[in-house]
């Protein structure tokens, strides 16, 4: 794989490494490491195999930066307009929350260096220079992107390394919730943590010169990079805390003060990993809608720029309630968008027997009927 492809791999598992990272464990170290495992990994397969339904999708459909084109020429005029309702509502309520969780950051940072921000030049500030490298085209995205994950990696390899001498394998075993029920419910965490299929389309147009075996060990690879992640993090979490620490954490600030007396060191490495985890998937997600917007619009770069980040900006200022509220749906737009268009994308050119010859996500008909249930099962699991 050259490093075109693996930068492309890493952009899939930046978009997918937010704040997951740190949700995981709070929602799944009560049901015990065992059945945590098992659901994380069926839903990291699932995925896996919508993202490649899309993958499917994308190059027989002759491509495009966007979901746009490949609806259009996948479902119609009616199916066109459906994904860009549900592609946009998602992604601009994603790029206010990253808004909103990165202003408070920049916040901080000015702090630190004697510079006084409110909360709306904060947020001001981090969409104007961010909204730039995302102008910049997937290329120099590619590029930052590789070297803010390899920090992230390393500052997830050092936290590991600072708690592994407290690990405990008597607490592996334990389970303090056996209700399976309330373990399902989780489902929607889990499968919003692997949500990086909109950035499938810019991608495979990036590496447009890549063959269909290359593009699919990209996606492949660029999933799986997330689920070693996760699980390492989780093994760590419930080997390194007792189920009552476990039972008190409220929020990501707890999980970080439950640590900090292993090493001082463990709060200022898990802070700056949430902020890079926050950071490469702003950049995913971003870039996809502004792809999105080029495809749809086609207009030039500084007409894209406004138009992609104008809205989730102006929500953050002025409608940062109402907008949060909508993100509890986002899980319910994302299945729709990214289990059950890519299926019935790939089910009308596979019937219409559209470029035989190219990339077929593997399976045949059993695994179509498997990701129909696998979007069921995601349905149910957020309204249980």
């Amino acid at each position: 794989m050259n490093t075109k492809l693996l930068g492309s791999s890493l952009i899939i598992s930046g978009t997918a490494l937010g704040a997951g990272m740190l949700a995981i464990p709070m929602v799944l170290a009560q049901f015990g490491l065992w059945w945590g495992t098992l659901l994380m990994i069926f839903i990291c397969f699932g995925t896996t195999y919508a993202a490649l339904l899309l993958l499917e999708a994308t190059i027989k459909s002759g491509g495009g930066l966007g979901l746009n084109s490949i609806a259009r020429k996948t479902l119609g005029k009616g199916g066109q307009l459906l994904t860009n309702g549900l592609l946009y509502a998602l992604l601009i309520c994603l790029l206010m929350a990253y808004i909103l969780g990165a202003a408070d950051l920049v916040g901080q940072l000015s702090r630190s260096i004697g510079l006084e921000l409110t909360t709306a030049q904060s947020q001001i500030a981090f969409t104007l220079i961010s909204g730039l490298v995302i102008a910049g085209g997937t290329g120099v995205i590619d590029k930052l992107n590789r070297g803010l994950f390899f920090v992230m990696i390393a500052c997830l390899a050092l936290t590991l390394v600072f708690l592994l001498p407290d690990f405990s394998l008597d607490n592996l075993a334990r389970v303090t919730n056996d209700d399976h029920i309330e373990l399902i419910k989780t489902s929607a965490v889990l499968f919003t943590s692997f949500g990086f299929m909109v950035v499938i389309p810019s991608l495979v147009s990036y590496n447009h010169e890549a063959s269909d075996r290359e593009l699919r060990n990209m996606v492949v690879i660029g999933s799986l990079i997330p689920l070693v992640c996760y699980l390492c993090w989780l093994f760590a979490v419930v080997g390194n805390l007792n189920p009552a620490q476990l039972g008190e954490l409220k929020g990501v600030g707890d999980l970080i003060a439950a640590f900090e007396h292993h090493s001082s060191w463990i709060g200022t490495l898990l802070s700056l990993f949430t902020g890079l985890a926050l950071l490469t998937s702003f950049f995913g997600v971003a870039m996809s809608l502004f792809n999105q917007n080029r495809d749809m619009f086609n207009q030039n770069r500084i007409v894209t720029y406004v138009l992609t980040f104008v809205l989730p900006l102006m929500g953050s200022l002025f409608a940062a309630d109402k907008f949060l509220a909508v993100l509890g749906y986002a899980g319910i737009i994302l299945v729709f968008l990214a289990v059950f268009g890519p299926l019935a994308m790939v089910y009308k050119l596979r019937l219409a027997n559209v470029e035989s010859e190219r990339y077929s996500a593997e399976g045949g008909q059993g695994m179509l009927i498997f990701s129909l249930a696998f979007g069921g099962f995601l349905l149910i699991s957020q309204v249980i």
